[in-house]
């Protein structure tokens, strides 16, 4: 069991308040960070902190970029070190968006058979996949391989609604990236909204958007400063369910961004 509002470390490394930042994702409840091997200084920077705060125990899920039985085992091994625990909760194939990158790693000598021997070993405890296809995320979610699926999901991107529907019906965990849109899109939100002229496309109208759909079981945001953890966990810890009619109405004006 995760908190709805988890923390996606990709960039947080990449702020002078990255450790900061961290420490207030764990101190106001957020339980499940999000980061993978080839996310410059994530793991570190989380390993650095759980040394700091042994009592910190929040669940991690990282991945492996590796298509490998050999290559998964090897990232495992390495992100065990790097973060300085024992057991992840969670080890993902990493973007596996292609016919040939899911044939390559179902193979019997691919990446999921390494994470399934490390996972036999004690080293993680389930098994999830990322994907930016459609398709995949469909035989990923009907393999029956997979505890979790990594999937876009916004008012930019409503079309994975159904593949959230289907991991419901197939008891499949759904974390979703880029809830607020993508970086890109977020700093012309906050550029309209410190001009005055934000209109309902806000951060907080978006993860509202995100957690109002049932099938989501954690949004993952990516944050660089305490003050976005802050916004994110109040609109979190208060929101109110969108009615279709506004989740419609936030997806017109999201499409009119670009």
């Amino acid at each position: 069991m995760v908190s709805e509002l988890g923390l996606g470390a990709m960039d947080t490394p990449q702020s002078p308040e990255g450790a900061e930042t961290l420490a207030a994702a764990l101190d106001l409840g957020i339980n499940f960070v999000d980061t993978a091997r080839e996310y410059e200084g994530s793991e570190f920077l989380i390993g650095q902190l759980l040394r700091e705060r042994p009592d910190a125990a929040p669940h991690l899920a990282s991945k492996t970029f590796s298509h490998t039985i050999d290559g998964s085992q090897r990232d495992v091994d390495r992100s065990l070190s790097i973060l300085g625990v024992e057991r992840i909760s969670l080890y993902q194939l990493h973007d596996i968006s292609t016919a040939e990158a899911w044939e390559r790693v179902m193979q019997d000598d691919g990446a999921l058979t390494g994470l399934r021997v490390a996972q036999y070993r004690g080293l993680i405890e389930h098994i999830g996949v990322s994907s930016h296809s459609n398709e995949v995320l469909r035989m990923a979610i009907k393999s029956g391989e997979f505890a979790t699926v990594m999937l876009e999901y916004s008012a930019f991107f409503p079309e994975t609604a159904s593949l959230i529907e289907l991991a419901v019906d197939h008891d499949v965990g759904v974390i979703v990236m880029r809830p607020l849109g993508g970086s890109g899109r977020t700093s012309v939100m906050r550029g309209r909204i410190a001009d005055g002229d934000a209109g309902p496309l806000t951060p907080a109208n978006l993860l509202r958007y995100v957690l109002s759909n049932p099938g989501v079981s954690v949004a993952i945001p990516g944050a660089r400063y305490p003050s976005r953890i802050r916004e994110n966990v109040g609109t979190a810890s208060m929101y109110e369910v969108m009615s279709e009619a506004e989740q419609r109405a936030l997806e017109a004006v999201a499409a009119q961004l670009y």
